[in-house]
């Protein structure tokens, strides 16, 4: 079977593996075109452009894959079968037209639930305790596709967007190859989504993970967990920006303003850490600053970062 492959982050890499390491012919990876990255805004592939290249496959970086150009190219590879997985361009019908048999998309989280471009930091975000991944039929309509399997997988206290990513890239490729020669062949029907139950996930923006200290603390954690590692919480503290990599929920109120920041605080057993560090009051409880950093210098613990700023504890964040 001939098989193009659509994906540009880390989170393909795994589906790309495993197409590799299975029977069928991958006649193309499609991702998307080279970007300015770094401080000195040079050009830098997507990770899947690397590796396919690494393993002598024949890449493609078309600006719009669904232009007539990049679509009558594609039809000279006589493909069967679209893989997509986080490409991060829209697919016209004309283009979904192509393969023979048709596509597949695989989907970090557990369809209906999360549409959209951010499903594993929507699901932080939202509280959820499992998500997972769905492999789908692609239409038209976003992520509304019919549904061929789905794997599930425990979203822990300590995962971020990060770590929860790398888990489902796995489990979406393993679920890929069990999935993809039987449902090409006819013999795995896919059923419908209940689109009643949909909720949606766009794409995240910078300004979103500014901090708003009014929030509860649970759901402020969930953002500094969701944001990690793009586009990372943060705050400011007298004029200078202060990015929150990593948090803990605190119960207890103090009568102080949101924002303001606490004298050190010892963690709870649940947080799997006995370091003490400072605590901001919230809208409702406090939020212990496990990891934070301040424009151009290093990531510190939280105690550190007290210890150097005699003026911190009384003051307010926001």
């Amino acid at each position: 079977m001939r098989v193009v492959l659509l994906g540009s982050p880390a989170f393909t890499l795994p589906a790309l593996e495993a197409l590799i390491a299975g029977p069928n012919q991958i006649v193309a990876v499609i991702t998307q075109p080279d970007r300015p990255a770094g401080r000195g805004h040079a050009l830098a592939p997507p990770p899947v452009k690397s590796a396919a290249l690494a393993h002598g496959l024949n890449v493609l970086q078309p600006v719009n894959v669904s232009s007539p150009e990049s679509v009558a190219a594609l039809q000279a590879l006589e493909p069967d079968v679209f893989v997509v997985a986080a490409y991060g361009q829209i697919l016209r019908q004309r283009l979904l037209d192509v393969p023979k048999r048709g596509s597949l998309n695989v989907h970090a989280s557990l369809l209906p639930r999360h549409r959209g471009a951010s499903p594993i930091a929507a699901a932080i975000l939202a509280g959820d305790e499992v998500t997972g991944v769905t492999v789908m039929e692609v239409v038209r309509a976003l992520d509304a596709g019919p549904m061929v399997a789905k794997v599930e997988e425990p979203i822990t206290p300590f995962d971020t967007a990060g770590s929860l990513e790398e888990r489902l890239s796995l489990a979406g490729a393993e679920l890929l190859a069990r999935v993809l020669d039987p449902w090409a062949a006819g013999d795995l029907p896919a059923e419908p989504q209940d689109d009643e139950l949909a909720t949606y996930a766009p794409q995240l923006k910078r300004e979103e993970a500014l901090i708003d200290w009014t929030l509860p603390a649970v759901e402020t954690w969930r953002r500094v967990r969701a944001f990690n590692p793009w586009p990372v919480a943060y705050t400011s503290w007298r004029g200078e920006e202060l990015r929150i990599w990593e948090a803990w929920p605190l119960d207890g109120e103090t009568g102080q303003e949101p924002g303001t920041i606490l004298t050190a605080a010892t963690l709870p057993p649940e947080a799997g850490s006995s370091a003490q560090t400072f605590s901001v009051q919230t809208g409702r409880g406090r939020l212990a600053i496990l990891k934070l950093q301040r424009q151009g210098r290093q990531t510190l613990a939280g105690l550190d970062f007290l210890r150097g700023q005699r003026d911190l504890v009384g003051s307010r964040f926001g």
